[in-house]
């Protein structure tokens, strides 16, 4: 192999990993030098600017960095693979709905909007950006063994929702890093066996989302056992049926 190719995924590797850490901060870095990106006019403005910015910066990094510019959907995961492998992974899910509804109470506050935000459009970006650029792309584009890319991509989601908590070595913070790094990991397993295609992660992540939305959990609840027994068989189940049903059409 050439230097040039012995250097190749080393460097992918760094360039990757800016992208996944910052992608999402672009416009708190442009408001350092004193500039300022506006918020979208629309429910969650800045949330929604801040993913739509993260998207953009993904899918552009994509395009510098892709060997395959062709198959450039299809190596961010966008391409379709059928509705088996998300329907399963929301099927998948349902030990959480009832898990919460046991251990909690409807939420008197959840709203339409927050369903298509939290649950919808903003965990979709973040699949385009973490398992479609950081893993689907890194393994199908630039040649990342599948342990690496499952692993670089899921420390970085940890550390962005553990930043975004208020950081600290705090029980309570280093739960955040734990669960939201293995998250990552059991949504990028679920890409990888559905063909490499986000849409699989993506239905395990939006019904999680929508789950803790509509019901609502006292604080130690929420964090106890009784609510993580059900997203741990959840995953589980998800990752078995999608291993078992691979490959069929």
């Amino acid at each position: 192999m050439s230097r040039s190719g012995d250097l190749r995924i080393p460097v992918s590797v760094v360039l990757v990993t800016l992208v996944l850490l910052f992608a999402l901060q672009v416009r708190d870095l442009v408001a350092t030098i004193g500039l300022r990106i506006q918020a979208l006019p629309i429910p969650y403005g800045d949330a929604a600017m801040d993913n739509l910015i993260a998207v953009a910066v993904a899918v552009l990094a994509a395009l510098i960095l892709s060997r395959q510019r062709g198959n450039l959907a299809a190596n961010l995961g966008l391409r379709g693979n059928g509705w088996r492998g998300p329907l399963l992974t929301l099927v998948a899910t349902t030990p959480v709905w009832i898990g919460l509804a046991l251990h909690g109470r409807p939420s008197n506050v959840w709203s339409p909007k927050q369903i298509l935000f939290l649950a919808l459009l903003f965990p979709l970006a973040e699949e385009i950006v973490f398992r479609g650029f950081g893993f689907v792309f890194a393994r199908n584009d630039l040649l990342w063994r599948f342990p690496a890319a499952l692993l670089v991509q899921a420390a970085v989601f940890g550390l962005i929702h553990w930043h975004g908590a208020g950081g600290g070595t705090g029980s309570g913070a280093l739960q955040i890093l734990a669960v939201t790094a293995a998250g990552a990991a059991l949504l990028a397993a679920l890409d990888a066996l559905d063909g490499d295609t986000i849409w699989s992660g993506f239905a395990f992540h939006a019904s999680l989302n929508a789950a803790w939305i509509v019901f609502a959990l006292s604080g130690s609840a929420a964090t106890g056992w009784a609510a993580t027994w059900p997203r741990l068989f959840a995953a589980a189940l998800a990752l078995v049926l999608l291993w078992m049903t691979r490959g069929r059409g």
